[in-house]
């Protein structure tokens, strides 16, 4: 009885650790990641992932203006973000009510347990034809500010210019501008809470999200905007911004 026993544990004992071992390895790999230390403690973060998987309060993403085709080039992440969604990007956008004119912003809550993100901001880009790196520096501002209002202090981005079917950008500059963009934003917040004008607000992360074409060069981008932006910001007034006081 006891030999038994004792066979019945050693059983018990091996199965468990076969299950051990094969839940290891079935458990899914965080996503590559760089991470560059960015303004006033900020961190900025280049991740291979999609708008949908980011555990953040905040997804950014950014739209062309529509035109009668522009539906049709869509691919990749802006297509799995919808259905995700439920065709809720698709629905607002066939119906006029948002666009994608230039620096356009709509804000909504995300359905629950639909993505990752508890809060998607869509930000228009306005006619594809005219696109700029000045363009995309302004969409990193808006961002951000954007981000202040609700107290996002995590926020991920991703442009989806590609997966609209343009190439006019590389992607390292694009990302470079945005980047830029944010970081100088964010500066002035800072600068307006040192001195009074804007409640206490801290981005923690910004998370720029890229495929795994594009990983390389949007660390390379992301990296020399936050140089660009350092000198930049050292570079600005730094008398009051106003004789009041607050």
């Amino acid at each position: 009885m006891n030999k038994h026993l004792a066979m019945a544990a050693i059983a018990l004992v091996f199965l468990t650790s076969s299950v051990n071992r094969s839940g290891a390895q079935d458990a899914p790999n965080p996503p590559a990641e760089t991470r560059i230390d960015g303004l006033e403690g900020s961190t900025e973060i280049v991740r291979m992932q999609g708008p949908y998987d980011a555990e953040v309060p905040l997804q950014v993403v950014s739209y062309f203006k529509r035109t009668p085709s522009s539906d049709s080039r869509m691919a990749g992440a802006p297509v799995e973000l919808d259905r995700h969604l439920g065709g809720l990007i698709a629905s607002l956008r066939s119906r006029g009510e948002f666009d994608g004119e230039e620096l356009e912003t709509i804000l909504f809550d995300v359905p629950e347990g639909a993505i990752k993100p508890k809060r998607l901001l869509l930000i228009g880009l306005g006619d594809e034809s005219s696109l700029s790196l000045e363009r995309m520096e302004r969409v990193g501002r808006v961002a951000l500010r954007e981000a202040v209002k609700v107290g996002a202090t995590k926020v991920a981005f991703a442009p989806l210019i590609r997966d609209q079917g343009n190439t006019q950008i590389p992607t390292g500059d694009v990302e470079n501008a945005v980047t830029r963009g944010v970081l100088l934003a964010y500066d002035t917040e800072k600068r307006l809470q040192k001195q009074g004008f804007a409640r206490p607000y801290t981005l923690e992360e910004w998370v720029v999200e890229a495929g795994p074409k594009y990983y390389d060069e949007t660390v390379a981008g992301v990296r020399k905007a936050v140089g660009e932006a350092r000198v930049a910001a050292s570079k600005r007034d730094s008398t009051p911004y106003s004789n009041k006081s607050r």
